[in-house]
């Protein structure tokens, strides 16, 4: 095979620091649309984020030249100081030093898809998943 071809697909999961509820849904937009535009930066495919007021949920498939590790902690990184630089906000957004990631077959990716998407669902809120 004369090209490569990279079928992979991640659900990756982090919190804010201490559980802090700081996602608030004037913060979510926003907040989603830089983690969407980070993958991109690095050559991975969003397919849905949604979030809670502690948690951020995130399905893409991931390129051939970069590692989770390198992917969640630029996805990190930039987000809290997206957030912190660009809103005055009473306390700072911080992410716990973990994360959470799963490989997703391609036949899974419809069903991990709906469990992000209706997280708000789930736990009591309604429903605002970005895709």
């Amino acid at each position: 095979m004369s090209d490569s071809l990279i079928q992979i697909y991640v659900h990756a999961l982090w919190t804010t620091k201490n559980r802090e509820p700081f996602i608030l849904p004037e913060l979510k937009d926003p907040l989603c649309k830089h983690i969407q535009a980070e993958l991109e930066k690095m050559n991975c495919q969003l397919i849905i984020i949604n979030s809670m007021p502690n948690r951020i949920h995130c399905l893409f498939s991931i390129c051939s030249t970069k590692s989770i590790s390198f992917i969640i902690k630029q996805i990190k990184g930039s987000s809290s100081r997206y957030i912190n630089l660009q809103y005055s906000l009473p306390n700072k957004l911080e992410w716990q030093i973990g994360y959470a990631a799963f490989s997703v077959s391609k036949l899974a990716l419809n069903k991990v898809y709906e469990y992000i998407k209706f997280q708000h669902d789930s736990h009591g809120f309604k429903s605002m998943a970005n895709k």
